[in-house]
């Protein structure tokens, strides 16, 4: 669901309340929420509407960005820092893309069907090459220390 470039009608986007969603409108912006998640919408010049934010556990009221470490999820923060994806919010928001997908008829591909997909992915440990150590790789901060 990561990379649907694809606009929708606005009779697609009018359904979502209808299966239990939480959508708000501002200035042709749409936010859709439930279970601490949530995906944005923006209305096109041609009144349709594209996925500007693709679906995201909310941290506050902010969006984040699913990131695999290669030895760990964690959620990305507008300000770099990151924070440990834990299974409660991961459920949530593989609920949350589901029930989203359904009601927008987009496909389930298999390897978004297994689990998790990750919007950012670091996987490579060679000492020297881009990855090897993660956090600089995305720019990401640990938590400041209390």
């Amino acid at each position: 669901m990561w990379h649907i470039t694809a606009p929708f009608e606005k009779a697609q986007i009018e359904t979502l309340p209808k299966i239990g969603l939480t959508v708000s409108s501002t200035g042709g912006v749409v936010r859709v929420e439930r279970y601490g998640c949530a995906a944005e919408f923006r209305r096109t010049p041609e009144g349709r509407f594209e996925m500007t934010q693709p679906p995201c556990v909310l941290v506050g009221e902010q969006f984040t960005r699913l990131w695999d470490a290669g030895y760990q999820k964690f959620l990305l923060l507008p300000d770099g820092k990151k924070t440990p994806a834990l299974a409660g919010p991961l459920a949530s928001l593989r609920r949350f893309t589901e029930e989203l997908q359904t009601a927008l008829n987009i496909p389930t591909y298999y390897n978004e069907a297994l689990g998790s997909t990750c919007e950012v992915t670091t996987y490579d440990r060679v000492k020297g090459r881009p990855g090897d150590v993660p956090d600089q790789s995305v720019g990401a901060s640990a938590p400041e220390k209390h």
